[in-house]
């Protein structure tokens, strides 16, 4: 795509305001060469297609990409697209041009509520449960809306965006954006100029994330969507020239869009209801995040996206939805905000049996009866236990000794094993002692229980020694008066991620000390009963959760991987399971180069713009997750 002076689109309703070529320092546009600016994405696309660099290297890969990057907004300067007015400004706009189309506005307006950015502002009493809102699909900007849109015919043509509905999307807001007479316009101009992403992060600001656990998934974020928006400016296919984006199309430009999908982008059915496609939701994703459950689902019946009140709410109070069961990694990553009432918070940690251990046949048998990989990502959460059920019953048959087999299976001698582990894998009762491994109820032994908590307790450890900083040196930097922003989100992040880790320290520890004292007082092994058994699933965890995820699935497609979730969505009033592939969290639509990952692990991928969604669960700590995307209004 060429970049010549962008056209400027005029608003069709309400206010009258027009779009205007941002200029640059000097008052005017800057003059660039357009083989020099292709030269410089050339460059750019060459370096973010390059293998992974190898471990160690990521941030030294990082700044060259992100000195590329600079190097071309700086060229780019006074060329993107923006605005005159404020963002407020355009929020009658909005309200007026839903309600013209069929939206429900009659119990809300839009407020400024300080720190938590804009939100919506009940101007009624409503009572929990009680339908509050509805967005017709009309108003949705959705993969099918762009098909049928000027980017139609690129899409039919570019196996990418074809792969990647948040792509999609982002170039299709662009396309709008550009269009004077879009439909879209009055929710276009709603939206935040800028986010708190880390695309938006100084480099000073990213550095405070190294040693975290979000830190390789922010570092590909950023190389993701630079190499996205190299390819699409490259692009010399007839249907591309044929876009309004070939007037403008910057850097800045891109990153907004991304953020715009990555923020806000949910998944709905198709109007046949056989599929599911990516959505933006104007005027719902105002709503701001707080603990509940999901309150939002779509109905096929009236073809519309319905949202009912998660609680009671009084005249002028602030109105929330739940977005998930999100860490705060997530929350940053994707959303740009740190929640701190996070309940379900969480850091991974990656656990395997090895393959050179004399058990791990007989382990990896074990544990593939029980559902789980001999090699995977779980989570320590914030809660106590700090460990799922699944994660419990990995960590019962990763301690096991050839000594505490025996004890488990009371006929298994190791002199001759064949025989006695047949019975134990596929006996009648097998499956029933199988299922026991993840109910802290009833352990294999004492010394297994002493193991797997002294296991824990040193894995922890350990983690925190990773850390370059202390939670004191963290809750001190925070109590300067001029950090910006984001590095308060970044340190935030990074204290929470070690106050989880002290925590299951100290949970391990507590444990271990108390089966120790179990073993030396000669404490029995308390015995079950066929009622007594508790699938695998079980856990505090599923039951405050309103939709239970099982598993979670990897499929191919056109030779990409595409992990599948299982969704809900409101159809004609009843609830059902949809399984869902979208490049989002977790996991995106993954390049070809991408290696594979564990069915049920819920592993960091690099993918072609890893635009994640909003809204995920960890379910059993399998580690796999559910999406419930959901927006977070957090831009000012």
């Amino acid at each position: 795509m060429t970049q010549v002076k962008p056209s400027c689109p005029s608003s069709t309703m309400g206010k009258k305001s027009r779009v205007k070529t941002q200029k640059s320092g000097s008052g005017a546009s800057t003059a660039v060469s357009p083989k020099e600016m292709m030269n410089l994405i050339s460059e750019l696309l060459q370096k973010c297609s390059s293998a992974a660099p190898s471990a160690g290297k990521e941030w030294e890969e990082y700044l060259q990409i992100r000195g590329l990057v600079e190097k071309i907004r700086k060229k780019q300067k006074g060329m993107s697209i923006v605005f005159e007015c404020t963002r407020e400004d355009y929020f009658p706009d909005l309200m007026t041009w839903a309600q013209e189309n069929g939206a429900s506005c009659d119990s809300f307006t839009i407020a400024n509520f300080g720190n938590e950015g804009f939100g919506l502002q009940a101007t009624r009493d409503i009572k929990a449960e009680e339908l509050f809102l509805w967005i017709p699909r009309k108003m949705l900007m959705t993969v099918e809306s762009a098909q049928n849109s000027v980017l139609g015919p690129l899409y039919s043509q570019d196996r990418i965006l074809q792969a990647m509905g948040n792509v999609t999307l982002a170039l299709h807001l662009l396309c709008e954006r550009a269009n004077p007479v879009s439909l879209w316009l009055p929710y276009i101009r709603s939206l935040p100029q800028e986010y708190d992403t880390p695309l938006y992060y100084q480099q000073d600001e990213v550095q405070l994330l190294l040693g975290t656990q979000a830190v390789q998934d922010v570092l590909n974020q950023y190389k993701n969507t630079a190499r996205q928006y190299a390819y699409f400016y490259k692009l010399t296919h007839p249907a591309a020239s044929k876009l309004p984006l070939k007037d403008s199309f910057t850097f800045d430009d891109y990153r907004w869009a991304v953020s715009s999908v990555m923020t806000r982008q949910n998944q709905i059915p198709t109007e046949d209801g056989s599929r599911v496609t990516l959505a933006l939701i104007p005027l719902w994703d105002m709503c701001n995040h707080t603990n509940g459950l999901i309150t939002t689902g779509y109905n096929l019946e009236d073809d519309r996206c319905e949202c009912v009140a998660l609680q009671d709410y009084k005249e002028n109070e602030q109105i929330y939805i739940f977005y998930g069961t999100r860490s705060n990694s997530e929350f940053v990553i994707h959303n740009g905000f740190f929640f701190q009432d996070n309940s379900h918070d969480r850091v991974k940690i990656k656990l395997g049996v090895s393959k050179s251990e004399r058990l791990y046949a007989m382990k990896a048998e074990v544990l593939a009866r029980a559902g789980i990989p001999a090699s995977c990502v779980f989570a320590l959460h914030c809660n106590e236990p700090p460990i799922s059920a699944q994660l419990l019953a990995f960590l019962r048959v990763f301690c096991m000794t050839e000594g505490a087999l025996a004890l488990f299976e009371e006929k298994l001698t190791f002199s001759f094993i064949s025989e006695e582990l047949k019975d134990y894998l596929l006996g009648d009762h097998a499956i029933n002692k199988i299922f026991t491994l993840g109910n802290s109820e009833f352990p294999v032994s004492w010394e297994n229980e002493i193991k797997l908590w002294t296991f824990l307790e040193t894995r922890a450890a350990l983690l925190l020694k990773t850390y370059k900083t202390t939670s004191e040196e963290d809750r001190s930097m925070l109590e300067k008066p001029d950090l910006s922003l984001h590095s308060r989100v970044a340190i935030q992040l990074r204290l929470a991620e070690k106050q989880i880790l002290e925590k299951a320290w100290a949970s391990g520890r507590a444990k271990r000390l108390n089966f120790q004292k179990k073993l030396e007082e000669g404490a029995p092994l308390p015995r079950y009963e066929e009622s007594d058994i508790a699938l695998l699933e079980n856990t505090n965890t599923d039951a405050k959760l309103p939709i239970i995820l099982h598993k979670l699935e990897e499929v191919e497609e056109d030779g990409q991987a595409i992990q599948m979730e299982e969704h809900s969505l409101l159809l004609n009033g009843e609830k059902v399971m949809y399984g869902i592939g979208m490049e989002a969290n977790k996991e995106p639509v993954q390049d070809e180069t991408q290696e594979k990952v564990c069915k049920d692990a819920n592993l960091p991928s690099d993918s072609i713009g890893n635009l994640k969604a909003k809204g995920q669960r960890d379910v059993a700590d399998q580690s796999a997750s559910q999406t419930e995307e959901i927006p977070k209004e957090n831009s000012e």
